[in-house]
């Protein structure tokens, strides 16, 4: 047997969970879960239920959704006895959480709108709370991700809601193993391989159940180490190394008086490894306060809004000195300041008084990014002022001896500062991971003598560091040109956004001044903004490693350099004028609020190219940025940092950042990449040349050519076996796409496949997808129906339905044969794209019916409205016929839908009926009535302007 079948895997694991203490129970369906539930509640507490009892306990649990049932299980409920008693019960113990009830079980039955059998349930006090899914060998994990989101659909909510309390999935095909939290919002991305303390993926089954599902370890998981993010109202759970390093901290703290640092990888999650630290030191008895210092305003407030994001009203952010020192004195447990109010707050005369007061008090500091260049100073004060402190350091790039630099305090390395190292986690280990994406380093720009005339921009770089040379308009001119070319391929035309980070403010300004001319002439429509410092000139004469941190307060006396305030009001005009704002630099908060502004508008991609010397190249996190265009000198850390603005991970489509290079960095990147991993580690975080990446997709290609010889030759595979292979092959092929258009280089014709076979190919891809998501006749669930299509990396921005009325409106100005052919290539192209099939019945009964009454080619867009607004009013009538809606409620509920982007929850559907559905009808009628809300937005709004 070549495949081990589930049921052996299943077996197997469920003989290891009994030997590990998980006590097997046989539960078929939901009323052996409920009888089961109440014998072990009533273990746990040590009390007797009656069936009375137990129903209002019932009724308790029953409350809320997956997030606020997890707040539940967290919490104790009071309730009053059938004598009149008041009473508490618990449902899982937090404090010793090896003292719950552990049990396993297999193959329970619940029926939601459909019936589903979930492979392995491990139940705490009988509650399910973590739920194993498995695969044959050799399946994708993502099938097994794909089927409990169906499971999350379809039948964890039926009935009494129990299988809500999920809090940690767990999938599994034998070879690789991976968990995360219970939270619908999550992608496959958010799947994390359980490690060991030395980063070693533990992804076998049996290896990752013995240290994994252990009943100590997977409780303490639970209780202590899975988050409740109240912003979000999701849970998250930590990865193995931030477990690892929130450990290391709190033994050192319960255990000694030394103190540490933690170098965890840029982009790794660091916040919430710190968050979860704070937390747990700051319910120590012997902790007295726990104070995580910041190093500049934003992240300051950025630093404030997530950790009150994972505990609410956790912290109150310092505004100014006073504030912090009244922190220190009240009962406020968890302080987050900037260093620079902290160095304030125990220097000056008028607040050592009250500051005096805690200087022996037990007192752990934790230090974000903890290399800040004013660091040293603060470091000594702190020692000196207080008599039991502990200092633990994150930092996601170290200071070695070899990128140290002098200062007042001689060279300080990071050890120096702060003692041991006492969890890793380096770039290499978060590529190999999964949990940040591999760069993608092109360098543009060889510089030639041509007859004698000066130097010119050309595809390759060499060692030329003339200023005369780097400063030319004539180069400048080329790298803004080349950027505009080849903006839109780096980007996945503007689906995520870029920085261009430059050597100081005076190019910065020529750099944006050619971007506005170019834009007013008509030569490209990018959003362009800028920001920098105009205290003193940012720029980077001889870059050290260090990017300073930017001064975003004005004080009064503060020596300003006003030709570059001047340019940034003048930007900040155009950017007011653009985006209807009213910033300027006139006072700190208004320049702090166009700061903030600037960062939420990149994070949201309505700006294209973000200009900068040094700001937002730390600190600043944004999935949706994948590209760094770089005219700078960088180095060592620095280098680390600026590049790692581009490769958090998102979604499927980013698959690598992107990284521009208009200077020769070569040596200095691999020597930045040797200090943070290891000499070897370039294979690692840099991805392949794009022929490796070209012999990959004709290789593919290949193996898709065996399956299905010709595209006609899909439409006849035997069975879904051959479908789900075809799928697989092609999926491959797009992914390897998505990879290469990324390259300047990029051009089908260095591929084996021409672009009009993977058009067509495509498009049967997409029928096979419509075909498994369309077909509800089926009583057994497709083997199709877990698969993944990854429709996004086929999605093209520029075809869309304005596309789509500039070719009908060619197609009214022709004639004879040629009408006929362009009719043919529009109804290819509506076939071809994912976001437009949803269209194409329309529009192709649009082209055979109503463009006839257009008079003329000009008049094709109002016909055209006339007719979708008709279609549209008729599509909405027949969901309020057939549904029994209300039509005005309805209109609100999508209307609230556009703007929020939230799917419509069960109460506003309910809301929506005439006749409200029984409650055994009522999860089938809802679900229904949503998917048909969300395929006529899908239809007749979504990518309708524009």
């Amino acid at each position: 047997m070549s495949t081990q079948p589930e049921q052996v895997l299943e077996s197997n694991l469920i003989k290891q969970l009994d030997s590990l203490g998980h006590k097997p129970v046989t539960i078929k369906n939901e009323a052996d879960l409920l009888a089961n539930l109440k014998s072990q509640l009533e273990i746990h507490n040590k009390t007797t239920f009656s069936e009375k009892e137990f129903s209002k306990i019932l009724n308790h649990l029953n409350k809320g959704n997956v997030f606020e049932k997890a707040g539940i299980l967290r919490d104790k409920m009071t309730f009053e006895r059938d004598n009149g008693d008041k009473a508490y019960i618990e449902f899982i113990d937090q404090e010793h959480w090896c003292k719950n009830q552990f049990q396993v079980t297999h193959q329970v039955a619940m029926e939601g709108s459909y019936k589903n059998r979930y492979d392995v349930t491990i139940l705490i006090n009988g509650l399910p709370l973590v739920q194993i899914e498995l695969k044959r060998r050799g399946l994708e994990l993502k099938e097994a991700f794909n089927q409990i989101n169906r499971y999350q659909r379809h039948s964890f909510g039926s009935s009494h809601g129990l299988f809500q309390y999920l809090q940690i999935f767990v999938i599994s095909n034998g070879v690789n193993t991976k968990y995360y939290a219970n939270n619908r919002h999550q992608s496959f991305k958010q799947t994390f391989y359980w490690a060991d303390n030395e980063n070693n993926l533990i992804s076998q089954l049996e290896e990752f159940t013995k240290d994994f599902l252990e009943p100590c370890h997977i409780a303490k998981m639970i209780v202590k180490y899975t988050v409740l993010n109240e912003t979000e109202k999701v849970l998250m759970v930590l990865r193995p190394y931030q477990y690892y390093a929130t450990e290391a901290i709190i033994d050192r703290v319960k255990n000694s008086t030394k103190n540490g640092y933690i170098w965890h990888t840029t982009g790794s999650g660091k916040t919430l490894t710190s968050f979860k630290t704070s937390q747990v030191l700051m319910k120590l008895p012997q902790v007295h306060k726990v104070v995580f210092v910041v190093d500049r305003k934003d992240l300051d407030y950025q630093t404030t809004k997530e950790f009150n994001a994972f505990s609410k009203g956790s912290i109150d952010g310092t505004d100014d000195t006073r504030a912090l020192v009244k922190q220190f004195s009240d009962d406020t447990k968890l302080i987050v300041t900037t260093i620079q109010k902290l160095n304030t707050a125990i220097s000056k005369q008028q607040y050592l008084a009250k500051m005096e007061q805690l200087q022996d008090k037990k007192i752990v500091f934790i230090f974000d990014e903890c290399h800040r260049s004013q660091f040293g100073e603060t470091h000594k004060k702190i020692k000196k002022f207080f008599n039991n402190h502990q200092m633990f350091g994150f930092t996601g790039t170290p200071i070695f001896v070899q990128n140290a630099v002098a200062n007042e305090s001689g060279k300080r390395t990071t050890k120096e500062l702060f003692d041991d190292c006492l969890h890793k986690y380096v770039i290499t280990d978060a590529i190999k991971d999964e949990n940040v994406l591999k760069f993608s380093i092109e360098y543009i720009g060889r510089y030639k003598n041509k007859d004698g005339s000066k130097n010119e921009i050309d595809i390759e770089v060499e060692d030329i560091d003339t200023k005369e040379l780097l400063e030319s308009p004539q180069r400048l001119e080329k790298i803004t040109d080349y950027i505009i070319a080849n903006h839109n391929r780096k980007t996945h035309n503007r689906e995520f956004t870029a920085l261009f980070c430059v050597s100081s403010i005076d190019t910065l300004i020529k750099y944006y001044d050619l971007f506005y001319a170019k834009k007013e002439v008509g030569q490209h429509n990018l959003r362009i903004a800028t920001i920098f410092s105009f205290t003193a000139n940012e720029d980077d004469k001889d870059a050290n490693g260090f990017i300073p941190d930017a001064d975003l307060d004005i004080k009064e006396g503060t020596i300003i350099n006003q030709h570059s305030r001047d340019k940034l009001d003048e930007y900040i005009g155009h950017y007011n004028k653009f985006y209807n704002t009213k910033f300027s630099t006139q006072n700190s908060q208004l320049y702090y609020n166009y700061y903030n502004d600037i960062a939420k508008k990149v994070k949201e991609r309505q700006i294209d190219i973000l200009l900068v010397v040094n700001m937002f190249l730390t600190g600043f996190d944004s999935k949706t940025l994948n590209t760094l265009f770089v005219d700078k000198n960088l180095k060592y850390h620095g280098l680390i940092q600026a590049f790692s603005r581009t490769n958090r991970i998102l979604n499927d489509q980013k698959s690598q950042g992107n990284i521009v290079c208009f200077r020769n960095l070569k040596k200095l990147t691999d020597d930045a990449i040797a200090l943070f991993s290891n000499k070897d580690a370039k294979d690692i975080i840099l991805i392949e040349p794009y022929e490796d990446y070209v012999k990959k997709f004709d290789k593919a290609f290949s193996q898709l050519l065996a399956i299905a010889p010709t595209v006609k030759s899909v439409d006849s595979l035997p069975s879904e076996n051959e479908e789900l292979e075809f799928i697989k092959s092609f999926r491959e092929l797009i992914r390897l796409k998505n990879v290469l258009t990324s390259f300047a280089d990029f051009q089908f014709s260095d591929l084996a496949m021409d672009e009009q076979s993977f058009e067509d190919y495509k498009s049967k891809y997409l029928d096979l997808h419509d075909k498994v998501k369309n077909d509800h006749s089926k009583e057994k669930v497709s083997i199709l129906e877990d698969v993944d299509f990854e429709l996004e990396l086929i999605h093209r921005d520029e075809i869309n339905v304005a596309y789509i009325l500039r070719l009908l409106a060619g197609l009214k100005a022709s004639g004879g044969p040629e009408q006929e052919k362009k009719k043919k290539a529009i109804i290819d192209l509506l076939s071809g794209e994912a976001k437009l099939r949803s269209k194409k019945e329309l529009i192709e009964n649009f082209i055979n019916s109503s463009l006839i009454k257009a008079e003329s080619s000009e008049d094709v867009e109002t016909e055209f409205e006339s007719y979708w607004d008709l279609e549209k009013k008729k599509a909405f009538d027949e969901m309020c016929e057939e549904e029994g809606l209300i039509p005005e409620k309805l209109q609100e509920v999508i209307g609230n839908y556009l703007y929020t982007e939230r799917t419509p929850i069960r109460d506003d559907v309910v809301a929506l009926m005439k006749e409200k559905p029984k409650l055994r009808e009522r999860k089938t009628v809802i679900e229904r009535v949503v998917e048909k809300i969300l395929n006529f937005v899908n239809t007749f709004i979504d990518g309708i302007e524009g």
